[in-house]
């Protein structure tokens, strides 16, 4: 039985309310610890960790920490890909998702194969880029 528009505004609403509270308690966690600095408790990458290489999002915590701090351009060296298409594309998916919600209706984000080739093959050429570039 679908969901009425009323229970679909009333579950965005939440999810979106606890989605900003689990967010906020992160950056006021990262926003003390700074990822620049060895011996911060974080989150290590298990890729980087296991192999030494970078994966693609590698750098999105340091990113995160200065964008919390206003250096918009640390942020952007961290990672740049994560920056320059990362960010539009997530805001972009929950103003959807959220003003969809907002209106009582459903919405899923989904990427068609062809997006999901698209977006594995960034990810893989940044890799390859950010690990031989040096």
């Amino acid at each position: 039985m679908p969901l009425s528009a009323t229970a679909i505004r009333k579950r965005t609403v939440r999810v979106a309310a606890l989605g900003l509270g689990v967010g906020a308690l992160g950056a006021v966690y990262l926003w003390h610890t700074n990822p620049h600095q060895p011996g911060q408790v974080l989150l290590p990458c298990p890729l980087k960790w296991a192999t030494g290489v970078l994966c693609p999002l590698c750098g999105g915590t340091r990113m995160a920490y200065d964008l919390l701090h206003g250096d918009v351009v640390a942020a952007f060296h961290d990672n740049i890909v994560l920056f320059t298409l990362g960010i539009p594309a997530a805001v972009y998916i929950v103003a959807r998702w959220l003003g969809a919600g907002l209106r009582g209706r459903y919405c899923r984000p989904r990427l068609s194969a062809r997006g999901n080739a698209v977006v594995l093959g960034i990810a893989a050429v940044w890799m390859l880029a950010r690990n031989l570039g040096g």
